[in-house]
C-alpha cells in the first residue's frame, strides 16, 4: 500500500457496502492508518471474512431499514465510544431499460443507494454534533450526471446522492462535519461482469487508459477523511482517470 499520509489513530471509521470492492478497500486503508473500523453489509458471511482479514468488525445491516441502520451505529458507539468517519458505499444493481423496469427493480435500488445514504447519515450526526465535528464520504456514479442505457433507477439514485451531498454539507457545516462525495472508476466485481469487446471499448474512453484499483478509490476517501481536507465540503470529487472530462 506505500506510505499512508494520513493518521486516524483513535478515530472510529465505519464503512458500507463493505464486504467486497471499494467499500473492502477503504475499510483496508483506513485500518492500515491506525482506525477501528467497522465494516457493514447485507452479505454475513463476506463482511465477517473481510473483516477478519483486515482487522475490522463486520457488521450486518440492511441500510435500507432504519432500525437495523439504528442498531449498527449504536453499537459502534457503545464499542468505541465515538464515529469520526462514515463512508455510504453501499449499493446493488437491478438494470433493465424504463419500460421493462419493476416497481421492486425500482425501489430497492432507491433504497439501498439513496436511502441507505440518507439513513446512516442521519444515524451518525447526532455523534458527530456532540464530538464538534467529523466527516461523511459518499459514493456517487458518472451514470448520476450522464446517464446509462438499462441503468435509469441507478442514474437517478447516484444524482440524488449528489443532491442530498450538497444539502447535507450546506445544514452541517456550522457543526464541523464536512459533507463530500467521490465519483469512482475502479475495476470491481460489478466491472468483471462486462464482456471483454465492451470492456475494452470503456477503457478506450478513459483517459489514463485503465480502470483504477479500488486501493486508489480508498486513497481519495482517507484525504477527504483527513484534517487536512478540513475546510472541504460539498464538492464531487471523480477519482476517474479522466473519464468524466
Amino acid at each position: 500500500m506505500g506510505n499512508l499520509s494520513f493518521d486516524f489513530t483513535g478515530r472510529t471509521v465505519v464503512v458500507t457496502g463493505a464486504a467486497r470492492g471499494v467499500g473492502r478497500a477503504v475499510g483496508e486503508h483506513f485500518r492500515a492508518a491506525g482506525a477501528a473500523v467497522y465494516l457493514v453489509d447485507l452479505e454475513a458471511g463476506p463482511v465477517r471474512a473481510a473483516a477478519g482479514e483486515i482487522g475490522a468488525v463486520g457488521l450486518v445491516a440492511d441500510v435500507s431499514d432504519t432500525g437495523q441502520v439504528a442498531e449498527a451505529v449504536e453499537r459502534v458507539v457503545a464499542e468505541t465510544g465515538r464515529i469520526d468517519v462514515l463512508v455510504n458505499n453501499a449499493g446493488i444493481l437491478r438494470d433493465g431499460v424504463v419500460w421493462k423496469l419493476s416497481d421492486d427493480d425500482y425501489e430497492s435500488v432507491m433504497a439501498v443507494h439513496a436511502g441507505g445514504t440518507f439513513r446512516c447519515t442521519r444515524a451518525v450526526v447526532p455523534h458527530l454534533r456532540r464530538q464538534g465535528g467529523g466527516r461523511i464520504i459518499n459514493v456517487t456514479s458518472y451514470t448520476g450526471l450522464r446517464g446509462n442505457p438499462g441503468q435509469s433507477n441507478y442514474a437517478m439514485a447516484k444524482a440524488g446522492i449528489i443532491g442530498f451531498t450538497k444539502t447535507a454539507a450546506k445544514e452541517l457545516a456550522r457543526f464541523g462535519i464536512t459533507v463530500n462525495a467521490i465519483s469512482p472508476n475502479a475495476h470491481t466485481r460489478m466491472i468483471s461482469s462486462v464482456p471483454e469487446e465492451k470492456l475494452a471499448q470503456l477503457t478506450a474512453g478513459i483517459p489514463m487508459g485503465r480502470f483504477a484499483d479500488a486501493s486508489e478509490m480508498a486513497a481519495a476517501v482517507a484525504f477527504l477523511a483527513s484534517d487536512e481536507a478540513a475546510y472541504i465540503t460539498g464538492v464531487v470529487l471523480p477519482v476517474d482517470g479522466g473519464l468524466s472530462l
